[in-house]
């Protein structure tokens, strides 16, 4: 149940900064509108799933997000771009507090210690939220085809940024992890899931990323959205995998 917070909240960070970063000018109101509705069922759904684990702060924080996506709405709604941006920033500061909150760093960790865990909370959400914006934004394509690809192509930059971010902070991660145990990643599953981690969630999203960046020169932005598509899926396993073998370890891997 812990983990399924925490993925939550990381997405909605990531998700929330991404559309933040999506200009507005480009895009109809509706893609945030949307979307932050999006936001705000997922948001109600760690709030009851933090209820169910007595979690008190992150109901409260879970609550508070889910507030704020449906104000966030009813700002785009009625065509309030600057307003809407405001409280999708602000959405995407709450969640990641959620994130730190639900992470339950302990209190005697070091400098560097803290540096890292909260690099991984939002390094995660950021590949998390850019992927599945991208993937959103290029389906909205698919509805009004006229639209400027400047913000489809800012977020498949933004995704591949997120990548190397994300694969610096989780390499520095396992090497930390492998300097202080040599057994580690010994036993034949915790390899496997290693593997299945590194190759799917960044190797191979990198490698989506960039096919997407080249459909998008033809350009064909349905063959990209599917492209996005599969790396939501990849992005997601990896994601989730990591928490899990991160679950038990000082380090994210």
């Amino acid at each position: 149940m812990t983990i399924l917070i925490q993925f939550i909240f990381r997405l909605s960070f990531g998700l929330a900064l991404a559309m933040w970063a999506t200009p507005a000018r480009f895009v109809t109101s509706g893609f945030f509108r949307v979307h932050l509705y999006v936001l705000m069922g997922l948001n109600v759904l760690a709030a009851l799933a933090a209820w169910s684990h007595s979690s008190r702060e992150e109901v409260w924080l879970a609550g508070v997000v889910a507030a704020m996506s449906y104000v966030g709405s009813v700002l785009w709604l009625y065509e309030k771009p600057g307003a809407g941006s405001v409280a999708i920033g602000l959405i995407s500061v709450v969640s990641l507090s959620g994130a730190i909150q639900a992470a339950n760093l302990p209190a005697d960790l070091t400098l560097s210690g803290s540096f890292l865990e909260i690099a991984d909370l939002g390094s995660s959400g950021l590949l998390l939220g850019t992927t599945l914006a991208a993937m959103l934004l290029g389906h909205w394509y698919l509805n009004i085809p006229t639209m400027n690809l400047v913000p489809l192509r800012r977020l498949v930059r933004l995704l591949l940024v997120a990548v190397m971010f994300r694969s610096l902070i989780c390499g520095t991660g396992l090497m930390l992890r492998f300097s202080e145990t040599a057994s580690f990643g010994a036993d034949s599953t915790t390899l496997a899931f290693l593997v299945l981690r590194w190759l799917s969630g960044l190797v191979g999203l990198a490698i989506l990323a960039w096919m997407t960046w080249e459909t998008l020169k033809i350009p064909n932005t349905q063959s990209a959205t599917g492209i996005l598509y599969v790396g939501v899926i990849v992005t997601f396993l990896g994601e989730l995998t990591s928490q899990l073998l991160s679950a038990n370890l000082p380090y994210p891997v």
